[in-house]
């Protein structure tokens, strides 16, 4: 059984900075790419940003300069750098590992996961 544990959430003023992690857990063989989406109150869960495991990104627009994914092939872990932080970033983020290879039954078995979510507020 796979499973993500999210930390680092939490309140800081605008302007400020959060780091998020993110640690997938089980008997993983590899994991295609790792990222973050997030869903502020009455809104649609949204991209953020992503990284596959050869290290290459991507970002949603509103975020370009301001976040940075990198990723831990080792532990697994992705982490989440946000910077400049807007009362627009609020939202409960989620950690996504997508095409997620492990071995059920005795064969390869691939699948998407999510975490629980960690609530980012961003208020004065």
């Amino acid at each position: 059984q796979v499973q993500l544990v999210e930390s680092g959430g939490g309140l800081v003023q605008p302007g400020g900075s959060l780091r998020l992690s993110c640690q997938a857990s089980g008997s993983i063989f590899s994991i295609y790419a790792m990222g973050w989406y997030r869903q502020a109150p009455g809104k649609q869960r949204e991209s953020v940003a992503a990284i596959t495991r050869g290290g290459s990104t991507n970002y949603a627009d509103s975020v370009k300069g301001r976040f940075t994914i990198s990723r831990d092939n080792a532990k697994n872990t992705v982490y989440l750098q946000m910077n400049s932080l807007k009362p627009e970033d609020t939202a409960v983020y989620y950690c996504n590992a997508d095409r997620v290879l492990t071995v059920q039954l005795g064969a390869p078995y691939e699948d998407d996961y999510w975490g629980q979510g960690t609530q980012v507020t961003v208020s004065s």
